[in-house]
């Protein structure tokens, strides 16, 4: 008994040796290392890399869908265009009208918005015409003398031009007008065209106004009620009225900024004696709606009028004003105006410009600053709101 006692405890001991009352060990089995060529490729790429990729293709969807959709506008384009005139009259006469309403009925109130700015557009359209027509007998001589100078400035140094080499200059432009008469021809048709194309987004922008301005607020809740679903109409509502909150603060900024363009380069003309300075003022005017970029472009034709009519030392003051009005536009106009109104940075400005201009050319430059800018209220306004700070 007690060999087999010893041979027991001996073959506890050498078999575990573990003491009586104690817990078996027991064994855990790791899983074996990988290599590091074979671990997943998730796991090698940084995080900020997957960050970067999955805002990428979500980027790049954006552009195909905004790209999309001016195409699709391009096909439509006097449709689109109408109805975007449409929107800028309604956002620019939805005050007044308002105001008329509270005296009136609403339907009175908007054919007086809509004919008393008829007439006020007519008004200053006929008060150019008049000026151009006043001026057009003194304007020819005063560009016949004008070139005269040009051409004895051009004599002069820095360019020491022959006059045979001026009798050539001139030559060349008669024959290039004589050559392309064709050319020209046909370009002026499809201007004609154009024109009657003008007319038809014109009466349908107005037609489209006056149910804009009378029954805004119904044609926005029937869409609402009728095309959207019933989860998703909050935040369809919250992003219509945030849209158009931008766009017409857009609008009404862009037209105080064109305006105040305008009379400033309307009294630099009229100070300088510059030939037709009514018109170049009004054409400042509508090309201000194209921001950083139209009110350039439409002050280079400024120097030019002023080097025919009043010689290089009024067209260089001419072209110092063109970079005067720039730099308030630029600096001091659209920061102050536009900022409340769209808040958007000047480079974004610019940047939205060039490609609305190289995707639909200069209807797309005009269209594209309040594109953006809808688009960037429509994303604030349906943002989830942050957590509050504890």
């Amino acid at each position: 008994m007690a060999k087999a006692g010893r041979g027991t405890a001996g073959a506890g001991r050498a078999s575990g040796r573990t003491a009586l009352g104690s817990r078996p060990a027991h064994t855990v089995r790791l899983p074996p290392r990988r290599p590091a060529a074979e671990a997943p490729a998730t796991d090698r790429t940084g995080p900020w890399l997957r960050s970067a990729a999955a805002h990428a293709w979500r980027l790049i969807l954006v552009g195909i869908v905004v790209y999309g959709l001016f195409a699709v506008l391009g096909r439509f384009q006097t449709i689109a265009v109408a109805l975007f005139l449409a929107l800028v009259i309604t956002s620019v006469l939805r005050p007044a009208t308002d105001l008329l309403a509270r005296l009136v009925p609403r339907p009175l109130a908007v054919a007086v918005a809509l004919v008393g700015s008829i007439v006020v557009l007519l008004g200053l359209l006929a008060l150019v015409g008049d000026a151009v027509a006043n001026e057009s007998s003194t304007l020819a001589d005063e560009f016949r003398d004008g070139v005269h100078r040009i051409e004895v400035w051009l004599q002069r140094p820095p360019f020491r031009l022959s006059q045979k080499k001026l009798s050539g200059l001139q030559d060349q432009i008669v024959h290039y007008f004589s050559a392309h008469r064709a050319g020209l021809l046909s370009s002026a048709l499809s201007g004609l065209g154009r024109a009657v194309e003008f007319v038809t987004g014109g009466a349908l922008a107005l037609f489209a106004s006056v149910f804009f301005l009378h029954s805004g607020e119904r044609l926005w809740t029937w869409s609402r009620g009728e095309v959207v679903p019933g989860r998703a109409r909050p935040a369809w509502d919250r992003a219509g009225r945030a849209a158009w909150r931008a766009f017409a603060g857009y609008t009404r900024g862009i037209i105080i900024v064109a305006a105040t363009n305008a009379v400033l380069v309307g009294i630099a003309l009229l100070a300088l004696e510059v030939p037709l300075a009514l018109p170049l003022a009004l054409l400042e005017f509508f090309a201000a709606f194209v921001p950083l970029i139209g009110s350039p472009v439409a002050l280079g034709v400024a120097p030019v009028v002023a080097l025919a009519g009043r010689g290089p030392a009024i067209a260089l003051v001419v072209l110092a004003l063109i970079v005067i009005v720039g730099q308030l536009e630029g600096h001091v106009l659209h920061p102050l105006v536009m900022g409340w109104a769209v808040r958007l940075h000047p480079l974004v400005v610019a940047v939205s410009v060039l490609a609305g201009g190289t995707v639909a050319g200069v209807i797309g430059a005009v269209v594209a600053v309040p594109f953006v800018s809808v688009a960037w209220a429509v994303f604030r306004a349906l943002r989830p709101a942050p957590p509050p700070a504890r």
